[in-house]
């Protein structure tokens, strides 16, 4: 009985050691390098899908298997580890460590709320504007993590208000202590959030020990601010989650009214969504688009029709359409039907409650002084950078690279890894190029840090994330080389009597169930391969099929597990499992639909999604070859 238990507990152990040896029987009863390469995607697939060992340890089964089954050579394996979409990412990270180590972020989100008010309806719609805006450049999981201490803070004040002003007719303001949302939970003021991001709950770890990636990891201290850049963090291996305290403490919370608890809910929710909905917007905002990027140049190498502006122009009013709608859902779901009252920006209408609570917004923004210098920078670096992927090859007129004698050397990534290489060297500290002052010339001036060291590039730089992009990047080539993927696409030959807008569909639906409980790298991994060969047999444009696919594999947002926001958010204690599937299966439909409509309308006349390209066919007459 002892023993049964002991096996129990390693679980994962005994999977991880048994289906390799189950499976063994595939490629050896078979020997052909169709079975030896199903034999891999399968016990790679397995892994992902039970996390058996780690995504990222996973994802180098194929450096190995493929080499000893003789599907793919070592070098050729190796060389899919690290591609074009690498650097795109490396460049990516080093400007959101500016961002994030000069609390940029905080000024612009703080900023937002100040314009909208103390409003539960205009707050909604600020933050959720807010958090898709940040969520485009950064990953889902940090901006999460950098919004949800302001929106805690904000909740605070909200419902602690009306205390604190019964507090301060008794004492000075500087003495009244709030006492609503987190007494219990001993949640820490805006400002100490932001310099202590490192506290957690083992409620936060346990969620995401089964899935703690899902676009992006979290990242170790992301925020921090000018007086503690040169202070060792203590622990860079805890998540940055500032959470309250144990969950059953949190579910027996006491708020002053059903109305602060819906409010409560609503906000914390929508981050999440939020977060979601903005990484859908641009191919750098989540690791499935980034993953479906370099798989589609790898498979159709002559087709240039996917870049940064193009996936911009058709993905950005899908994002705007979902930011829209969502907003009504969740309103109508948590705060009812009464836009006029909870949306009014009439100073009039506002209450001695919400008049407090915008005044102590005012006092958090004002404690970070006039803009820095490096945030100076880092805000033109950004937006350089987004001027320049716009302008590269817009498409409808020349792009800058036009003016280079050789076409087509130039990527998304080159500029990326330009700017982000020069944040290494722009110090942080403004240049003095006026007179020195008498008796200054004495002493040598310390050493002036950078905008970013290469301590903040790594504490940021998702290396997990690189090696399993770099794993279904070899997946893919061994399934291609193999012959494999083509195998597949004949087996779907049955789907040939639907309409291709049924396909997509039904892909779409598929994709968006299993991602609730599987990884979206995963995924999107495991699906790409199948869905290139199908649409290829089936005499489809491929992007009418991978590019919905890709947007709704990030709709995982039913679930504490289903990304790592969700747990995020989840773990703050204001809403509970019920709430989130509730929610979260209207922001999964809005995007279904959304999307379908999308491909079917404007994304036909972007990507010339009713025929058949010539680089599909090129690519399928290789596979049969």
């Amino acid at each position: 009985m002892g023993l049964l238990k002991g096996l129990l507990r390693e679980g994962k152990l005994l999977l991880s050691l048994s289906v390799p040896f189950l499976l063994l029987p595939l490629p050896l009863l078979h020997p052909t390098s169709e079975a030896a390469c199903a034999y891999v995607l399968i016990v790679t697939a397995v892994y992902w899908v039970s996390e058996a060992v780690p995504l990222g340890a996973a994802a180098l089964v194929p450096a190995f298997l493929y080499p000893f089954f003789g599907v793919l050579r070592s070098s050729e394996v190796a060389a899919e580890y690290f591609k074009n979409t690498t650097l795109l990412l490396v460049g990516v990270i080093c400007v959101a460590a500016a961002v994030e180590k000069w609390n940029l972020h905080k000024r612009i989100a703080l900023r937002m709320v100040m314009m909208a008010g103390a409003k539960p309806g205009m707050l909604l719609l600020c933050f959720m504007s807010c958090t898709t805006l940040l969520s485009m450049w950064l990953s889902n999981t940090s901006t999460t993590a950098m919004v949800m201490p302001i929106v805690e803070a904000v909740l605070k004040e909200l419902v602690s208000a009306e205390d604190e002003q019964l507090v301060a007719q008794d004492s000075s303001p500087e003495e009244a202590e709030p006492t609503g949302l987190d007494v219990n939970c001993s949640q820490p003021s805006l400002e100490l959030i932001f310099v202590s991001e490192d506290t957690s709950t083992t409620d936060f770890t346990s969620l995401m020990q089964n899935k703690n990636l899902n676009g992006a990891p979290t990242i170790a201290n992301p925020v921090r601010t000018a007086n503690h850049q040169d202070k060792p963090h203590p622990s860079q291996e805890k998540p940055p989650v500032p959470t309250p305290g144990p969950r059953d403490q949190e579910l027996n919370r006491k708020y002053k009214s059903h109305h602060d608890q819906m409010v409560c809910k609503c906000l914390s929710l929508s981050i999440s969504y939020a977060a979601t909905i903005g990484g859908l917007t641009t191919i750098i905002g989540t690791s499935t688009s980034l993953i479906f990027l370099e798989h589609f140049n790898n498979q159709y190498p002559a087709a240039e029709v996917v870049n940064f502006g193009t996936w911009f122009l058709f993905s950005f009013p899908i994002s705007l359409i979902m930011l829209v709608v969502s907003w009504f859902w969740m309103h109508w779901l948590f705060l009812g039907c009464n836009f006029k009252e909870t949306c009014s920006l009439s100073k009039k209408n506002k209450t001695k409650r919400e008049e407090l609570s915008e005044k102590r917004i005012r006092e958090e923004y004002e404690k970070l002084g006039a803009i820095s210098y490096p945030e100076m920078v880092t805000g033109f670096f950004f937006i350089l950078m987004t001027v320049l992927w716009f302008t590269r090859e817009p498409g409808f007129v020349p792009g800058w690279d036009s003016f280079f004698e050789k076409k087509g050397y130039r990527t998304d990534a080159t500029v990326s890894i330009f700017l982000g290489f020069l944040l290494f060297l722009i110090p942080a500290k403004k240049p003095c190029f006026g007179k020195k002052k008498d008796g200054e010339d004495q002493e040598p001036s310390p050493r002036v840090e950078p905008i970013i060291t290469w301590k903040d590039f790594q504490k940021t730089m998702p290396w997990e994330i690189v090696i399993l992009v770099g794993g279904g990047y070899a997946l893919a080539s061994g399934s291609k080389s193999s012959g494999l993927s083509t195998w597949i696409g004949n087996q779907m030959l049955s789907l040939s009597s639907l309409p291709p807008w049924a396909v997509t569909l039904l892909a779409c639906i598929l994709v968006s169930i299993v991602t609730e409980f599987v990884s979206n790298p995963a995924t999107i991994t495991i699906f790409l391969p199948i869905l290139c060969s199908l649409s290829e047999t089936l005499h489809i444009n491929p992007l009418y099929t991978l590019i919905p696919v890709t947007m709704c594999i990030s709709f995982a947002v039913m679930l504490p597990v289903g990304n790592p926001p969700n747990a995020i958010v989840f773990s703050y204690g204001h809403c509970q499992i019920k709430d989130m599937v509730k929610a979260g299966l209207g922001v999964n439909v809005i995007g279904l639909v959304i999307v379908t409509v999308a491909i079917n309308t404007w994304g036909i006349s972007l990507f010339d999604l009713d025929t058949f390209p010539a680089w599909a066919k090129v690519s399928n007459v290789t596979d049969q070859a």
